[in-house]
Protein backbone atom coordinates (compact mmCIF):
# COMPACT_ATOMS: atom_id res chain seq x y z
CA UNK A 1 0.00 0.00 0.00
CA UNK A 2 1.34 3.57 -0.78
CA UNK A 3 1.38 6.31 1.21
CA UNK A 4 -2.15 7.16 1.82
CA UNK A 5 -2.33 11.15 2.54
CA UNK A 6 1.23 12.69 2.35
CA UNK A 7 3.73 12.99 5.00
CA UNK A 8 1.52 11.12 7.39
CA UNK A 9 2.40 7.74 8.73
CA UNK A 10 -0.09 5.40 7.19
CA UNK A 11 -1.29 4.51 10.57
CA UNK A 12 -2.12 8.19 11.19
CA UNK A 13 -3.91 8.10 7.73
CA UNK A 14 -5.80 5.00 8.71
CA UNK A 15 -7.70 6.65 12.02
CA UNK A 16 -8.29 10.31 9.74
CA UNK A 17 -9.98 7.70 7.41
CA UNK A 18 -11.84 6.15 10.21
CA UNK A 19 -14.11 8.87 11.05
CA UNK A 20 -15.13 9.44 7.39
CA UNK A 21 -19.31 8.53 7.53
CA UNK A 22 -19.58 4.80 5.97
CA UNK A 23 -21.93 5.73 3.41
CA UNK A 24 -19.15 7.62 1.94
CA UNK A 25 -16.55 5.02 1.63
CA UNK A 26 -17.41 3.93 -2.07
CA UNK A 27 -16.56 7.53 -3.07
CA UNK A 28 -13.08 7.59 -1.36
CA UNK A 29 -12.17 4.21 -3.03
CA UNK A 30 -12.10 6.74 -6.46
CA UNK A 31 -9.48 9.03 -4.71
CA UNK A 32 -6.26 5.56 -5.41
CA UNK A 33 -5.50 2.16 -5.55
CA UNK A 34 -4.40 2.37 -2.00
CA UNK A 35 -7.00 4.22 -0.71
CA UNK A 36 -9.59 1.72 -2.00
CA UNK A 37 -7.69 -1.34 -0.53
CA UNK A 38 -7.79 1.36 3.07
CA UNK A 39 -11.13 1.51 2.52
CA UNK A 40 -11.74 -2.18 2.09
CA UNK A 41 -9.07 -3.07 5.17
CA UNK A 42 -10.12 -4.80 8.38
CA UNK A 43 -7.86 -2.52 10.00
CA UNK A 44 -9.92 1.03 8.98
CA UNK A 45 -12.50 -1.00 10.52
CA UNK A 46 -10.94 -1.85 13.85
CA UNK A 47 -9.63 2.06 13.94
CA UNK A 48 -13.64 3.16 13.55
CA UNK A 49 -14.66 1.56 16.90
CA UNK A 50 -11.34 2.89 18.36
CA UNK A 51 -11.97 6.47 17.70
CA UNK A 52 -15.19 5.95 18.53
CA UNK A 53 -16.63 6.56 15.14
CA UNK A 54 -18.70 3.20 14.59
CA UNK A 55 -22.25 3.78 13.11
CA UNK A 56 -25.35 1.68 13.91
CA UNK A 57 -27.59 1.08 11.28
CA UNK A 58 -30.64 -0.55 10.32
CA UNK A 59 -30.94 -3.86 7.94
CA UNK A 60 -34.03 -4.23 5.75
CA UNK A 61 -35.28 -7.23 3.50
CA UNK A 62 -38.89 -6.70 2.31
CA UNK A 63 -40.73 -8.96 -0.04
CA UNK A 64 -40.59 -6.61 -2.89
CA UNK A 65 -37.87 -6.42 -4.52
CA UNK A 66 -36.62 -10.16 -4.59
CA UNK A 67 -34.02 -11.16 -2.44
CA UNK A 68 -32.53 -6.95 -1.54
CA UNK A 69 -31.69 -5.82 1.53
CA UNK A 70 -31.39 -2.00 2.53
CA UNK A 71 -28.86 -0.37 5.05
CA UNK A 72 -30.44 2.92 7.11
CA UNK A 73 -28.40 5.36 8.48
CA UNK A 74 -29.89 7.29 11.26
CA UNK A 75 -27.91 9.90 11.95
CA UNK A 76 -27.73 11.12 7.91
CA UNK A 77 -32.03 9.65 7.83
CA UNK A 78 -30.29 7.92 4.47
CA UNK A 79 -30.96 4.66 2.77
CA UNK A 80 -28.13 2.13 1.28
CA UNK A 81 -28.78 -0.39 -0.82
CA UNK A 82 -26.73 -3.50 -1.36
CA UNK A 83 -25.90 -6.15 -3.69
CA UNK A 84 -28.61 -8.60 -4.28
CA UNK A 85 -28.22 -12.31 -1.85
CA UNK A 86 -27.43 -14.68 -4.59
CA UNK A 87 -29.22 -17.51 -2.68
CA UNK A 88 -30.53 -19.70 -5.79
CA UNK A 89 -34.29 -19.67 -3.83
CA UNK A 90 -36.82 -17.20 -5.15
CA UNK A 91 -38.24 -15.07 -2.83
CA UNK A 92 -36.41 -16.15 0.50
CA UNK A 93 -38.58 -15.42 3.67
CA UNK A 94 -39.15 -17.12 7.09
CA UNK A 95 -35.12 -16.61 7.60
CA UNK A 96 -33.52 -15.50 10.78
CA UNK A 97 -31.14 -12.48 10.56
CA UNK A 98 -28.93 -11.63 13.17
CA UNK A 99 -25.56 -9.23 13.12
CA UNK A 100 -22.67 -10.46 14.61
CA UNK A 101 -18.76 -9.53 14.29
CA UNK A 102 -19.77 -6.22 11.97
CA UNK A 103 -21.47 -8.73 9.35
CA UNK A 104 -25.13 -9.58 8.52
CA UNK A 105 -26.25 -12.75 8.81
CA UNK A 106 -29.01 -14.54 6.88
CA UNK A 107 -29.85 -17.87 7.97
CA UNK A 108 -32.39 -20.84 6.61
CA UNK A 109 -35.79 -19.76 5.73
CA UNK A 110 -37.66 -21.17 2.35
CA UNK A 111 -39.30 -19.68 -0.66
CA UNK A 112 -42.64 -17.28 -0.52
CA UNK A 113 -42.49 -17.66 -4.50
CA UNK A 114 -45.96 -18.69 -5.62
CA UNK A 115 -46.20 -20.53 -9.11
CA UNK A 116 -48.54 -18.07 -11.10
CA UNK A 117 -50.28 -20.97 -13.19
CA UNK A 118 -51.28 -23.60 -10.10
CA UNK A 119 -51.39 -21.44 -6.88
CA UNK A 120 -48.80 -23.68 -5.46
CA UNK A 121 -45.43 -22.72 -3.37
CA UNK A 122 -42.65 -22.69 -6.06
CA UNK A 123 -39.47 -24.00 -4.05
CA UNK A 124 -38.12 -25.13 -1.12
CA UNK A 125 -39.89 -24.48 2.68
CA UNK A 126 -37.12 -24.77 4.40
CA UNK A 127 -33.26 -24.65 3.96
CA UNK A 128 -30.10 -25.13 6.07
CA UNK A 129 -28.40 -22.38 4.25
CA UNK A 130 -26.40 -19.39 5.34
CA UNK A 131 -25.22 -16.34 4.11
CA UNK A 132 -22.81 -13.48 5.40
CA UNK A 133 -22.81 -9.59 4.30
CA UNK A 134 -19.45 -8.03 4.88
CA UNK A 135 -19.90 -4.51 4.62
CA UNK A 136 -16.12 -4.03 4.45
CA UNK A 137 -15.35 -5.79 1.14
CA UNK A 138 -19.33 -5.40 0.67
CA UNK A 139 -20.38 -8.58 -0.48
CA UNK A 140 -22.32 -12.08 0.22
CA UNK A 141 -20.48 -15.12 1.03
CA UNK A 142 -21.95 -18.30 1.58
CA UNK A 143 -21.15 -19.88 5.57
CA UNK A 144 -21.09 -23.48 7.10
CA UNK A 145 -25.00 -24.83 6.33
CA UNK A 146 -27.17 -24.71 9.05
CA UNK A 147 -26.83 -28.54 10.94
CA UNK A 148 -30.89 -28.75 10.68
CA UNK A 149 -32.95 -27.33 7.86
CA UNK A 150 -35.48 -24.84 9.46
CA UNK A 151 -37.81 -22.06 8.80
CA UNK A 152 -40.04 -19.80 10.98
CA UNK A 153 -37.48 -20.12 13.88
CA UNK A 154 -35.88 -18.15 16.42
CA UNK A 155 -32.60 -16.76 16.71
CA UNK A 156 -30.35 -14.47 18.05
CA UNK A 157 -26.58 -12.99 19.10
CA UNK A 158 -24.85 -14.36 22.34
CA UNK A 159 -21.46 -13.60 23.48
CA UNK A 160 -20.34 -13.31 19.08
CA UNK A 161 -21.86 -16.53 18.35
CA UNK A 162 -25.14 -17.22 16.85
CA UNK A 163 -27.96 -19.15 18.72
CA UNK A 164 -31.18 -20.93 16.20
CA UNK A 165 -33.71 -22.50 17.99
CA UNK A 166 -37.08 -24.34 17.31
CA UNK A 167 -39.26 -23.67 14.00
CA UNK A 168 -40.07 -25.74 11.07
CA UNK A 169 -37.92 -28.17 9.72
CA UNK A 170 -38.33 -29.18 5.72
CA UNK A 171 -40.71 -31.36 5.30
CA UNK A 172 -43.15 -28.72 7.49
CA UNK A 173 -42.83 -30.60 11.22
CA UNK A 174 -41.70 -28.02 14.49
CA UNK A 175 -38.81 -29.34 15.98
CA UNK A 176 -37.07 -28.66 18.97
CA UNK A 177 -33.63 -28.99 18.20
CA UNK A 178 -31.41 -25.90 18.77
CA UNK A 179 -27.68 -25.29 17.40
CA UNK A 180 -24.80 -22.45 17.81
CA UNK A 181 -22.66 -20.87 15.45
CA UNK A 182 -19.05 -19.50 15.20
CA UNK A 183 -18.49 -16.80 13.38
CA UNK A 184 -14.99 -16.87 13.34
CA UNK A 185 -14.88 -20.69 12.84
CA UNK A 186 -17.63 -20.79 10.67
CA UNK A 187 -18.74 -23.85 12.05
CA UNK A 188 -22.51 -24.98 13.83
CA UNK A 189 -22.42 -27.12 17.03
CA UNK A 190 -25.53 -28.53 18.76
CA UNK A 191 -27.06 -27.64 21.78
CA UNK A 192 -29.51 -28.86 24.13
CA UNK A 193 -32.72 -28.70 22.51
CA UNK A 194 -36.13 -26.63 23.64
CA UNK A 195 -37.82 -28.10 26.40
CA UNK A 196 -40.86 -27.42 24.37
CA UNK A 197 -42.67 -27.22 20.51
CA UNK A 198 -45.43 -25.53 19.64
CA UNK A 199 -47.09 -25.57 15.88
CA UNK A 200 -46.64 -22.39 15.59
CA UNK A 201 -44.04 -20.03 14.39
CA UNK A 202 -41.40 -18.64 17.30
CA UNK A 203 -39.39 -15.71 17.12
CA UNK A 204 -36.38 -15.08 19.46
CA UNK A 205 -35.55 -11.79 21.76
CA UNK A 206 -31.95 -11.08 23.24
CA UNK A 207 -32.95 -9.28 26.65
CA UNK A 208 -29.63 -8.91 29.58
CA UNK A 209 -27.50 -10.83 27.61
CA UNK A 210 -30.16 -13.75 27.34
CA UNK A 211 -32.36 -15.21 24.28
CA UNK A 212 -35.59 -15.27 25.01
CA UNK A 213 -37.52 -17.64 22.48
CA UNK A 214 -41.32 -17.14 22.10
CA UNK A 215 -44.27 -19.40 20.41
CA UNK A 216 -47.05 -17.43 18.54
CA UNK A 217 -50.49 -18.52 20.91
CA UNK A 218 -48.02 -19.52 23.80
CA UNK A 219 -47.47 -17.66 27.26
CA UNK A 220 -44.50 -19.35 28.22
CA UNK A 221 -40.95 -18.59 27.13
CA UNK A 222 -38.01 -20.72 27.22
CA UNK A 223 -34.73 -19.05 28.05
CA UNK A 224 -30.90 -19.09 27.22
CA UNK A 225 -28.80 -17.81 29.57
CA UNK A 226 -26.03 -20.44 29.81
CA UNK A 227 -25.11 -22.93 26.65
CA UNK A 228 -24.15 -25.47 28.94
CA UNK A 229 -27.42 -25.18 31.86
CA UNK A 230 -30.30 -25.32 28.61
CA UNK A 231 -33.21 -23.64 28.13
CA UNK A 232 -35.24 -22.44 31.55
CA UNK A 233 -38.91 -22.11 31.12
CA UNK A 234 -40.48 -19.14 32.26
CA UNK A 235 -44.08 -17.45 32.31
CA UNK A 236 -44.03 -13.80 31.97
CA UNK A 237 -47.28 -13.12 30.61
CA UNK A 238 -45.78 -11.07 27.80
CA UNK A 239 -48.48 -9.63 25.61
CA UNK A 240 -48.32 -11.08 21.90
CA UNK A 241 -47.82 -8.77 19.13
CA UNK A 242 -44.64 -6.96 17.40
CA UNK A 243 -41.66 -6.43 19.86
CA UNK A 244 -38.86 -4.28 20.18
CA UNK A 245 -35.81 -4.24 22.58
CA UNK A 246 -34.24 -0.75 23.74
CA UNK A 247 -31.56 -0.49 26.27
CA UNK A 248 -32.79 -4.00 26.91
CA UNK A 249 -36.20 -3.41 27.72
CA UNK A 250 -38.73 -5.05 25.96
CA UNK A 251 -41.57 -3.26 23.87
CA UNK A 252 -44.57 -4.84 22.56
CA UNK A 253 -47.17 -3.43 20.17
CA UNK A 254 -50.51 -4.27 21.05
CA UNK A 255 -54.45 -3.50 20.77
CA UNK A 256 -53.28 -0.07 18.87
CA UNK A 257 -50.78 0.36 22.26
CA UNK A 258 -47.09 0.49 22.27
CA UNK A 259 -46.24 -1.59 26.10
CA UNK A 260 -43.24 -1.20 28.40
CA UNK A 261 -43.03 -5.22 29.77
CA UNK A 262 -41.15 -4.71 33.09
CA UNK A 263 -41.04 -8.31 34.25
CA UNK A 264 -44.71 -9.64 34.21
CA UNK A 265 -45.70 -6.28 34.98
CA UNK A 266 -46.56 -3.51 32.14
CA UNK A 267 -47.24 0.21 31.52
CA UNK A 268 -48.80 1.96 28.48
CA UNK A 269 -46.27 3.75 26.63
CA UNK A 270 -47.77 5.60 24.03
CA UNK A 271 -50.77 5.18 21.27
CA UNK A 272 -50.19 3.20 18.27
CA UNK A 273 -53.76 3.35 16.50
CA UNK A 274 -52.23 4.63 13.29
CA UNK A 275 -50.83 1.06 12.57
CA UNK A 276 -53.95 -1.04 13.51
CA UNK A 277 -54.49 -1.37 9.89
CA UNK A 278 -50.82 -2.00 8.85
CA UNK A 279 -49.56 -5.47 8.68
CA UNK A 280 -46.59 -7.13 7.81
CA UNK A 281 -44.20 -4.87 8.97
CA UNK A 282 -41.53 -4.41 11.70
CA UNK A 283 -40.26 -3.23 14.91
CA UNK A 284 -37.37 -2.93 15.92
CA UNK A 285 -35.23 -0.81 18.39
CA UNK A 286 -32.36 0.83 17.66
CA UNK A 287 -30.91 3.96 20.41
CA UNK A 288 -33.61 5.84 22.07
CA UNK A 289 -35.83 4.70 19.62
CA UNK A 290 -38.00 2.33 18.19
CA UNK A 291 -38.91 2.26 14.37
CA UNK A 292 -42.29 0.84 12.64
CA UNK A 293 -40.91 0.16 8.96
CA UNK A 294 -42.60 -1.06 6.12
CA UNK A 295 -45.77 -3.54 5.59
CA UNK A 296 -48.92 -3.79 3.99
CA UNK A 297 -52.31 -1.49 3.96
CA UNK A 298 -55.41 -3.72 3.45
CA UNK A 299 -57.61 -5.52 2.71
CA UNK A 300 -60.76 -4.56 4.45
CA UNK A 301 -64.64 -5.16 3.96
CA UNK A 302 -64.78 -1.72 2.07
CA UNK A 303 -61.89 -2.41 0.05
CA UNK A 304 -59.82 -5.30 -1.56
CA UNK A 305 -56.55 -3.25 -2.64
CA UNK A 306 -53.36 -4.14 -1.03
CA UNK A 307 -51.06 -1.70 -0.85
CA UNK A 308 -47.79 -2.07 -0.04
CA UNK A 309 -45.59 0.41 1.61
CA UNK A 310 -41.76 1.91 2.13
CA UNK A 311 -42.88 4.17 5.23
CA UNK A 312 -40.92 4.48 8.49
CA UNK A 313 -42.36 5.65 11.38
CA UNK A 314 -39.87 6.68 14.72
CA UNK A 315 -41.15 6.50 18.48
CA UNK A 316 -38.43 8.49 20.92
CA UNK A 317 -38.78 6.35 24.32
CA UNK A 318 -35.60 7.58 25.46
CA UNK A 319 -37.15 10.82 26.97
CA UNK A 320 -39.98 12.28 29.59
CA UNK A 321 -42.34 12.57 26.21
CA UNK A 322 -42.16 9.68 23.86
CA UNK A 323 -43.36 10.70 20.29
CA UNK A 324 -43.57 9.75 16.79
CA UNK A 325 -41.85 10.85 13.44
CA UNK A 326 -41.40 10.15 10.17
CA UNK A 327 -37.89 9.01 8.50
CA UNK A 328 -37.01 9.31 4.83
CA UNK A 329 -38.96 6.31 3.49
CA UNK A 330 -37.04 3.15 1.96
CA UNK A 331 -36.19 3.92 -1.57
CA UNK A 332 -35.84 0.20 -2.70
CA UNK A 333 -37.67 -2.13 -0.57
CA UNK A 334 -41.38 -2.03 0.10
CA UNK A 335 -44.20 -4.09 1.37
CA UNK A 336 -44.07 -6.95 4.06
CA UNK A 337 -40.84 -6.57 5.60
CA UNK A 338 -39.17 -10.26 6.02
CA UNK A 339 -36.52 -9.71 7.87
CA UNK A 340 -34.68 -6.93 9.86
CA UNK A 341 -31.34 -6.23 12.15
CA UNK A 342 -29.66 -3.69 13.14
CA UNK A 343 -25.64 -3.42 12.70
CA UNK A 344 -22.69 -2.12 13.94
CA UNK A 345 -19.68 -0.96 12.13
Amino acid sequence: MSELIEGLPDAVAIRCIARVPFYLHPKLEFVSHSWRAAVRSPELFKARQEVGSAEDLLCVCAFDPENLWQLYDPLRDLWITLPVLPSKIRHLAHFGVVSSAGKIFVLGGGSDAVDPLTGDQDGSFATNEVWSYDPVLRQWAACASMLVPRAMFACGALNGKIVVAGGFTSCRKSISQAEMYDPEKDVWIPIPDLHRTHNSTCSGVVIGGKLHVLHRGLSAVQVLDNVGSGWTVEDYGWLQGPMAVVHDSLYVMSHGLIFKQEGKTRKVVVSASEFRKRIGFAMMGLGDDIYVIGGVIGPDRWNWDIRPLSDVDILTVGGDRPAWRQATPMTRCRGTILGCTQLRI
